[in-house]
């Protein structure tokens, strides 16, 4: 017997119309959640250790629970938040999923708006990679197989570290220490400055050039993986995360490019939490990414595209 196209076509409907929901609804949702939502087992946690002097200048260690004795690659993260607001507590679902999968993850906060702004900024994060290639041994990471990750501002600190090597350079730390980087939903061209909150910290109108990290790019850049939601309605995918990727891979520079469509600005960072990795194959494309030290990641599932 022939079943009615309606009886069949409706679940199907119902199911799109929850996933959609899900998928709006996370956008707004408390970060907290996803933390609670990720289980910890398969990791373990060293919080509190100090990089710096400040209040700020603190990190987070997440290592795998069995890494059987041998150095795992280093991931050192900062999230995002406009440059004013951001606690690395927030994003212990990133630190716990990828530490689960052999992966020593470094959470790291740092200095906000209106303590310090463009350049000063960018210190921290310096100071923190520092802190890693000297003390992460100690926690069972390999120095020398260090990457950087970060989303929305984060990804321009990220940015900022791999491609200006002078940066580096002020805080010790040798061009050739950055393996590779991974920048989610990042800021890399954004001049004249139009996000009301950014504009102080970095000096609108005034801001300089020298602020942009498509202004360092060279052939001495790290391999990087750019990821942005196709329908980014904050930073615009194609002009900074396309713009940067062309540069990159005009200089030789081994560049793996994607635009997910089932997240948002927010929501791409929230792909790596457990219950919400269906959103996008980000948790695959940077664990073959530091897995294979940059090489170029698999194609994308088609459902994500």
């Amino acid at each position: 017997m022939k079943i009615p196209r309606r009886v069949w076509l409706a679940p199907l409907v119902l199911a799109f119309a929850l996933a959609a929901l899900l998928a709006t609804w996370l956008n707004v949702a408390p970060l907290g959640l996803l933390n609670l939502l990720t289980p910890s087992e398969g990791s373990k946690r060293v919080a509190g250790l100090a990089y710096g002097p400040g209040p700020r200048h603190k990190l987070d260690i997440y290592m795998p629970a069995r890494a059987g004795g041998k150095p795992q690659p280093v991931l050192l993260f900062f999230y995002g938040g406009n440059w004013r607001a951001g606690e690395r507590a927030d994003y212990a679902f990133v630190g716990r999923t990828l530490a689960a999968r052999g992966i020593v993850v470094v959470v790291a906060d740092y200095r906000l708006y209106p303590e310090v702004s463009y350049p000063v900024l960018l210190d921290d994060p310096a100071e923190a990679l520092a802190w890693c290639l000297r003390h992460i041994g100690g926690y069972g990471g390999d120095p020398q197989r260090l990457f950087l990750m970060g989303h929305s501002a984060g990804a321009y600190n990220a940015a900022m570290l791999a491609l200006d090597g002078r940066l580096l350079a002020r805080h010790g730390v040798p061009a050739t220490a950055v393996r590779g980087w991974i920048g989610l939903a990042g800021p890399y061209d954004f001049l004249p400055v139009e996000n009301p909150a950014a504009r102080p910290v970095f000096h609108y109108p005034h801001t300089p050039a020298d602020s942009q990290p498509i202004n360092h790019v060279s052939r001495a850049a790290p391999p990087a993986l750019l990821i942005a939601a196709r329908k980014d309605q904050l930073v615009n995918p194609r002009r900074n995360t396309g713009g940067l990727a062309y540069l990159l891979r005009a200089r030789g520079v081994r560049v793996n490019e994607d635009y997910p469509s089932w997240v948002g600005h927010q929501t791409l960072v929230a792909s790596l939490a457990a219950p919400t990795h269906w959103l996008a194959p980000t948790l695959e494309q940077v664990l073959h990414f530091v897995a294979t030290d940059g090489e170029r990641t698999p194609a994308p599932a088609a459902e994500h595209n």
